[in-house]
């Protein structure tokens, strides 16, 4: 790799790091002010008091089955809202191009991929939805589903700190009006200044250079470029995602959307420092996830840089661009590919079937641990869900009743925890198993990576990433229902569990640190919370890896 190479990643790593920390700061006054003027109180506390007004949202406490319940309830409203867009959009206006309405089972994926952060796409969105659905439902759905999941990151963070979990809908609003719209506004114009399209005008018919007809696809492509990243979203406006050049431009863009994608995910455990009077906390929390997320990246580029051994074998060296952005390059598209799944974004820059067996194994590693910085909100609930298995495993070694943030864990946090845990994986490997055995025709790739093909599909589901390992025939009934179902679940299982785990932890008396207690802001129990992610997350998976991208690998060396 070129120095160029190294400076490039550097830059846009850099970057992440000095916004980490004073964006943190930010959310955990928006989100815990202590009855304290909130940010940008004076513009937009008008708005979200009409909002409130409008709704009838008064601004009490919720017990945490009523949070639940409110998260639940709302968001099935607007798949329900959102599924009937698709379907009618047909006869809805602002379609100049004259879409029809999407087929049910594709209407049903399409809502509940979008609402539950995924936004995988079992259409070509260029094709497959009118200006009126990108807009109204699309982007809509683009501040919701991640404005939920920062809701429940800091009711719960509010719940393990013994105070009340606050109320949904104000978490919710409050998540829209004062985080993702003012930065999408501003990231959106630096997207068009770049050379994004943002237009209502229709498809253009243009001449080629040959004397052919083409029909060159536009729209509002910035504003929605602007929340798919910000919200860990990645659904492209393009069916080639931001590997299209109306969608990415250059290089400039590129970095860009890197850097919205770990924005808010890595200032989490700043805010959470803060939020729980442990700031120190916080810091091994994300030095942790920043190893995590060093080695994944090390180990991608290590084995792009590579190449394939066959090719070796036939005298052609150098590394893996099959598959990759030209206008990019390697490093920049092996970069994005770590940094969309680790961030659970699931846009891509690079076609993902096109890795080579070990560095497309690195982003269904992000995915399946769900905990190298995470999507927005979600990912941080299961580090911290994974810091409390570290500490409960600790206490179970030294013979003590283990303790977190001053509260004891016990026997109803941890079933619900393994609850948890458990859910992951069967929502990977059960319908990954059917659909190898009942589905095998649509699966394009035999061996072993049409078992990773099957595999990435599920894992990208159920952690709610949405990218994918092109080339599956994903567009039929069994995949649009299967993967809605995984999607869903995936989503709210976790959800409703590591709330009750939250309103438990509130009800529970602080008890006073001893030279017992286990602490939780060293660079040991750091080590431990690494460990214990690899072990309990990383070992539930080792079979199926190692029947899918590892044998794959191998066969490359006869």
């Amino acid at each position: 790799m070129t120095g160029l190479g190294w400076l490039s990643i550097g830059i846009t790593l850099l970057i992440v790091l000095a916004l980490a920390r004073p964006v943190g700061i930010y959310l955990s006054r928006v989100f815990d002010s202590g009855g304290k003027p909130l940010p940008l109180d004076r513009v937009l506390g008008p708005i979200d008091k009409g909002l409130f007004k409008l709704f009838g949202i008064r601004e009490t406490n919720q017990s945490w089955k009523a949070y639940a319940g409110s998260l639940v309830l709302s968001n099935v409203v607007m798949i329900v809202i959102t599924y009937t867009i698709f379907r009618l959009q047909g006869v809805l206006p602002l379609n100049p191009s004259g879409i029809a309405g999407m087929e049910p089972s594709v209407a049903f994926n399409t809502a509940i991929s979008f609402m539950t952060n995924t936004n995988l796409q079992h259409y070509s969105g260029e094709t497959g939805l009118s200006y009126l659905s990108q807009m109204i439902a699309i982007i809509f759905l683009m501040f919701t589903a991640p404005a939920t999941g920062l809701a429940i990151v800091f009711a719960f963070m509010r719940g393990l700190a013994g105070k009340p979990l606050g109320n949904f809908f104000v978490d919710l609003v409050r998540s829209i009006t004062r985080v993702l719209l003012p930065i999408a506004v501003v990231a959106g114009i630096m997207f068009v200044a770049m050379g994004v399209p943002q237009t209502l005008s229709p498809t253009e018919t243009v001449t080629t250079v040959q004397g052919a007809e083409q029909q060159i696809a536009r729209g509002p492509v910035a504003s929605l470029l602007s929340i798919k990243e910000l919200g860990n979203n990645g659904g492209g406006f393009f069916g080639p995602n931001s590997a299209h050049p109306f969608e990415n431009p250059n290089a400039l863009s590129n970095t860009l959307q890197m850097i919205l994608m770990m924005l808010v995910t890595t200032s989490l455990p700043f805010a959470y420092g803060k939020m729980v009077g442990n700031a120190k906390q916080g810091r091994v929390l994300f030095v942790a996830m920043s190893i995590m997320f060093i080695t994944m990246l090390g180990l991608s580029l290590t084995s792009e840089l590579a190449g394939n051994p066959m090719m070796h074998q036939l005298g052609i060296n150098g590394p893996s661009m099959e598959g990759k952005e030209q206008r990019l390059g390697m490093v920049q598209s092996s970069l994005y590919s770590v940094v969309t799944t680790a961030s659970e974004t699931g846009g891509v820059a690079t076609m993902h079937d096109t890795l080579t067996p070990l560095g497309g194994l690195i982003p269904m590693a992000n995915m399946m641990l769900n905990t190298v910085f995470g999507g927005i909100g979600v990912g941080f609930v299961n580090v911290l869900m994974y810091a409390m298995i570290a500490v409960f495993l600790s206490g179970l070694m030294v013979g003590r009743t283990p303790e977190f943030l001053g509260r004891k864990l016990e026997s109803r946090e941890m079933k619900l925890i393994a609850v948890t845990l458990i859910v992951h994986p069967l929502l990977i490997l059960v319908p990954t198993a059917i659909a190898l055995i009942a589905y095998p025709e649509t699966i394009s790739n035999p061996g072993y990576h049409g078992l990773s093909q099957a595999l990435y599909e599920f894992t990208s589901s159920a952690a709610n990433n949405g990218s994918g390992f092109e080339g599956l025939g994903d567009n039929t009934l069994f995949w649009n229902i299967a993967t809605g179902f995984v999607m869903f679940f995936g989503r709210y299982i976790s959800m409703i569990t590591l709330l009750a785990v939250a309103g438990s932890m509130a009800s529970k008396r602080p008890v006073p640190a001893t030279s017992g207690t286990f602490r939780t802001n060293t660079a040991m129990f750091g080590a431990i919370f690494v460990g214990t992610v690899l072990i309990v997350g990383a070992l539930t998976f080792f079979p199926v890896i190692v029947l899918g991208p590892v044998a794959e690998h191998l066969t490359l060396w006869k």
